[in-house]
């Protein structure tokens, strides 16, 4: 069930990044503007950000494993169906099926993979493993992308990976185990009703304290994903093929960040929110010393500090996202607040292409490192009250 839901994951991410990859190539092609092609991007967001809360009911109510497969079967169908598509209102309403398909993955995998566990001892590590998914599943999606882009035309992009999902789909459905497609309530009778516990988790304050951090926390983390090569090759001087071999380095250092910032926090579970507010706030001293690297800094530096911001955003961005939102909540509204937490971050992903655009035609991109410290430093406030308070 640990397998099998990191696969899953990771496979989800086969539906998404292929768009960006050809979005280029299909702007060429089918002679859409960058407007238009902005107009996808968030009808995409928009649904996936949306479509959290509702999935972490779902899988409260009706078990994991069938939201799963659902939904990767219908993100495997809406990528299809995009690639078929020509008129931009019709790309909008595919792409934006896929988001609320695609919403599915996060709350029905999280749970999965803490029903894997024996107990909770060594949440934070085993989950800090486990959420190295969506960091393989991103390289593998671009890298399958881009082939299939290269020999087949960007329609290939689509289809390629549809199959993929549908393949892992149908794998989920046959071999998760009996347990994987029972509601909590079913595992735990003794517990009051989901429902109830549903709506409680909803009324927390403690949740939406991770929410807002998560919202500053994603929205740094795909600023930095979809910008890095661009800012590696138009201020750091390098070309562009060693600007995206070097921007992995921030991907390479997150699996470092997650694994061991989960084990660390294993010792003390109560306090998991405080080290991730630590891990924030060194974020926050890291991008603005990385702002201040001069032109012609050696690769090493670049690859070096890049694996240091990964590891302390990728540390708390599990921990917050995975760990600590379950155990802010009763066991029969895990997924309710993971998808709370995940939905309330996925809107931060809608305002990336908006600050760097704006912030840097006015502050340069001195002034963009400065607006990640900032939302690193609020991030890390809204996880202080009660970070390292036992409960009661």
């Amino acid at each position: 069930m640990f397998a099998l839901s990191w696969l899953a994951y990771a496979s989800y991410y086969f539906g998404r990044k292929g768009w960006s990859v050809v979005k280029a190539s299909m702007g060429r092609e089918l002679a859409l503007s960058q407007g238009a092609l902005g107009a996808i991007d968030t009808c995409y967001l928009l649904a996936y950000a949306l479509g959290q809360v509702p999935s972490g009911l779902w899988v409260d109510r009706f078990g994991p494993k069938r939201i799963l497969v659902t939904g990767m079967l219908l993100s495997a169908a809406a990528c299809a169906l995009f690639a078929e598509q020509r008129a931009l209102l019709l790309l909008c309403a595919c792409f934006a099926l896929n988001g609320l398909a695609q919403a599915t993955g996060w709350p029905s995998c999280v749970s999965l993979a803490t029903r894997s566990l024996r107990s909770s001892t060594g949440r934070g590590r085993a989950l800090g493993l486990w959420s190295t998914c969506y960091q393989v599943g991103g390289v593998a999606a671009t890298a399958c992308a881009t082939w299939l882009l290269a020999h087949y035309g960007f329609r290939a992009a689509f289809y390629g990976p549809a199959l993929w999902l549908a393949a892992v789909g149908l794998v989920c459905a046959l071999c998760l185990p009996r347990m994987a497609a029972e509601a909590p309530a079913q595992l735990r009778p003794e517990l009051p009703s989901v429902t109830h516990e549903s709506r409680s988790a909803l009324r927390s304050a403690r949740l939406y304290r991770y929410g807002t951090c998560y919202f500053c926390l994603k929205l740094v983390r795909y600023s930095l994903l979809f910008w890095l090569p661009y800012y590696l090759s138009t201020e750091a001087a390098l070309d562009v093929s060693t600007s995206g071999y070097v921007s992995t380095a921030f991907e390479v250092g997150g699996v470092i960040g997650s694994v061991g910032l989960g084990a660390l926090s294993d010792r003390h579970p109560h306090a998991r929110a405080g080290f991730a507010a630590v891990s924030l706030s060194l974020l926050g001293a890291g991008l603005w010393a990385y702002a201040q690297t001069p032109l012609g800094a050696s690769l090493s530096w670049h690859v070096g500090m890049l694996a240091l911001l990964g590891a302390l955003l990728y540390g708390p961005d599990a921990l917050i996202s995975g760990a600590a939102a379950q155990e802010a909540a009763s066991p029969h509204a895990a997924g309710t607040a993971v998808g709370l937490v995940n939905g309330l971050g996925s809107l931060g992903a809608l305002f990336q292409a908006g600050l760097i655009l704006t912030v840097q035609q006015s502050y340069g991109w001195n002034g963009v490192f400065q607006a990640f410290v900032a939302l690193s430093v609020l991030g890390a406030l809204c996880l202080l009250p009660g970070a390292f308070r036992r409960p009661q």
